[in-house]
């Protein structure tokens, strides 16, 4: 609800002491409430839920599995109370009780729940999952006539790479600098190139040289990071299609519509080794696809599916010939757990598995407050990995422990391990070597599972992460001792941070939480700092980082321990503006590596939301959600050149280089999760299109 997003929090709670009736024939509401509420829905909701219900970013599903298992044992009072509590976000209570009655009344019919003689009111209370069920034929169709078919394509154009060249081991570790072979260019995660014919002095000259118009459509958002090998691109597009393209002219060589679900994300990340691309989909099937022609090698499905389905929105890493993987979503209440896992490449069979959760009995299962396995959850690593060579440690970020607030999760005040951790993992066998607890015992969604930049500086050889609570870590990447922390943005969560281990420590009332209690926060969930990856640029020594400035009040809801139960959230939200930033959601500042003092900053209106990459020509580029790509002298913060694009700029920027000519590529898209939802709520004159993902490709005019 409000202009653009009505994100129901997901969560499921025990209902007892009631009376209900046996299964009605028809559901408690009419079909002129319906009518009327797909109108407001429509308007209001379907901008972040999706015209069919299918949800994207943390806008949860309103209709099917996932809105009966997390609402089923629920009442239709307390569907109707919980929106009138909570929504909108920057507004709770700020629409009639006629169009909060009629929204729940639209989600039940299109839920197959047939329409009665009784209207719905805040008085009738009817178990959602005692109603009857089924197939709402008319908004079936019509979502299928706005959806690809989610059976397997395979190869929709033909055609093959001319002279493809293998790509090795050593390739990976010393990358040529015209190529862009994975996720933030490099092993180290730097987000920075070599190449310099681009320079702060001719930037201004940049022209587009050609763009491709991607696939629309998805529910769960859209953060394109391709790569290029050899002057061909590769890019992931939503519905599950992977394309090469002649990165010099962008004509099309081949793709390959390679199955899946076609409301999913595209993913953040595909990668190439020897002659394969590797992706994993939402669904957590990991895919190597022949980037010689697009057909299909073989595929693996992660982890036990017997219980549930696994997911994730990144792609993998590639180490010494195996594919290591993370995974999301892992908030159900199941015996599998989060994991990262590792495959070999030729193959696709498992050759090693990290459990991310701790469990009795094991090193770190002791700080999940005595709470059996089944109802440990979270602690995803949905963001890929690092990789250090030299010490053989692949560095990989933790999301949370699931539900979010502590209160909900009633894990106690200890660390729920390995949750929002950097893990430092052996690459040949999985085994942990040192783990940092960036923040025990997590309470309020701000993860710290994003990219770890690997540096090397004075001998020292340094791990840095930031997560959406703005805290800026130094870490020794041999031992994971704590060296040094920076607050980039104004947070008021940690009340201190220790100077000597670095283990932060919440404010008090954040500890005497409970639930049904509302708790403020800064940053938000927004972060902070967010998927959007920033950049080591080397010969300075600086750290260049996109960030967020926004607040957050969370409500904790109880939770039901039950297998199968379980929420990603269990908490209601609401965002303000962060105190002292004039209304300025977007920051992109330099910090110096040694000493992690700001060196200087830009703040805006509109948040940053791509990546960050710097190159040798002393130039950064970045963009927005108020559809700038810019590009920003690395010393001074200056901008030096600014283009508008048709819609809002998101994903991972690169550069390269073919036949002597440097290129810089961006992405325009949608979706994208809290770093553009939250913005909507508090920021609503920043106005961009709901269509409009594109890749776009820039360059100097030719000499004459």
């Amino acid at each position: 609800m409000g202009k653009k997003y009505f994100a129901l929090t997901m969560f499921v709670v025990a209902v007892s002491g009631m009376i209900l009736a046996q299964q009605p024939a028809a559901g408690p509401y009419t079909a002129q409430q319906a009518a009327a509420g797909q109108a407001s829905y429509q308007a209001n909701c379907a901008g972040c839920h999706q015209q069919n219900l299918s949800g994207s970013g943390d806008a949860p599903p309103l209709r099917g599995t996932q809105f009966v298992t997390n609402w089923g044992q629920r009442t239709t009072r307390e569907l109707l109370s919980f929106m009138q509590l909570t929504m909108p976000p920057a507004g709770p209570g700020g629409m009639s009780a006629d169009e909060y009655a009629g929204i729940v009344a639209f989600i039940l019919q299109s839920n197959g729940v047939p329409a009665g003689t009784q209207a719905l009111t805040t008085s009738v209370e009817v178990r959602i999952n005692s109603l009857p069920m089924g197939q709402a034929p008319a908004l079936a169709a019509q979502a299928a006539a706005r959806r690809p078919s989610i059976q397997p394509k395979g190869i929709t154009v033909s055609g093959e790479v001319k002279d493809y060249t293998p790509v090795t081991d050593a390739m990976l570790r010393d990358p040529n600098p015209n190529d862009w072979l994975m996720i933030r260019h490099d092993y180290h995660a730097s987000n920075y190139s070599p190449l310099n014919q681009i320079t702060r002095d001719n930037v201004k000259e940049l022209r587009l040289q050609w763009a491709w118009a991607m696939s629309e459509g998805g529910g769960l958002g859209n953060g394109p990071a391709p790569i290029v090998h050899n002057g061909v691109l590769y890019v992931n597009n939503m519905g599950n299609t992977l394309q090469a393209l002649d990165a010099r002219s962008g004509d099309l060589i081949w793709e390959n519509n390679y199955g899946g679900n076609p409301t999913g994300a595209s993913m953040r990340g595909i990668t190439i080794y020897d002659d394969k691309i590797f992706l994993a989909t939402n669904q957590a099937h990991l895919i190597a696809i022949d980037a010689r022609n697009g057909k299909k090698v073989w595929e693996t499905v992660i982890g036990d599916r017997s219980k549930g389905e696994h997911s994730t929105t990144s792609g993998p890493l590639i180490v010494k010939g195996k594919v290591i993987q993370g995974l999301g979503a892992c908030s159900t209440y199941r015996e599998e757990k989060c994991f990262i896992s590792a495959y070999d490449a030729a193959t696709g069979k498992e050759a090693w598995r990290f459990n991310t959760v701790a469990r009795d009995g094991e090193p770190g299962g002791n700080t999940w407050n005595n709470l059996p396995n089944l109802f440990r959850a979270g602690t995803e690593s949905w963001i890929t990995g690092s990789y250090d060579p030299v010490l053989n440690l692949t560095y990989w970020g933790t999301a949370q422990a699931k539900p979010w607030m502590r209160a909900s999760r009633q894990s106690g005040t200890g660390a729920t391990l390995y949750g929002n951790s950097t893990i430092a993992l052996n690459a040949d066998t999985g085994k942990l070597a040192w783990y940092f607890s960036h923040a025990p015992g997590e309470s309020l969604d701000l993860d710290v599972v994003f990219e770890r930049v690997l540096v090397d500086d004075g001998g020292q050889n340094l791990v840095f992460t930031i997560g959406k609570d703005g805290i800026l870590w130094k870490l020794d990447r041999k031992t994971g001792k704590y060296l040094g922390h920076k607050e980039t943005v104004f947070q008021n969560v940690w009340d201190h941070i220790d100077p000597q281990t670095g283990e932060p420590h919440y404010r008090q009332d954040i500890l005497e939480q409970e639930t049904g209690q509302w708790i403020p926060a800064c940053p938000s969930t927004e972060g902070g700092k967010n998927w959007p990856a920033m950049t080591y640029k080397r010969p300075t020594s600086r750290l260049i980082i996109p960030l967020s400035q926004s607040c957050i009040e969370l409500n904790g809801q109880k939770i039901e321990l039950k297998e199968g139960g379980g929420s990603g959230s269990g908490a209601a939200r609401r965002f303000f503006e962060m105190p002292g930033t004039n209304g300025n959601v977007g920051k992109l500042a330099a910090y110096d590596v040694k000493t992690m003092r700001e060196l200087w900053k830009i703040e805006q209106r509109a948040p940053f939301l791509t990546g960050v990459v710097s190159t040798a020509g002393g130039i950064a580029f970045v963009g927005d959600l108020d559809r700038h790509f810019k590009g920003v002298d690395v010393n001074t913060g200056k901008i030096v050149w600014d283009t508008r694009l048709a819609a809002a700029v998101q994903g991972f920027p690169l550069t390269f280089s073919v036949d002597g000519k440097q290129y810089v590529a961006v992405t325009t898209a949608n979706g994208g999760g809290s770093p553009r939802q939250v913005p909507d709520t508090i920021a609503t004159d920043i106005h961009h299109p709901a269509t409009g993902n594109a890749l776009y490709v820039f360059a100097l005019p030719d000499q004459k």
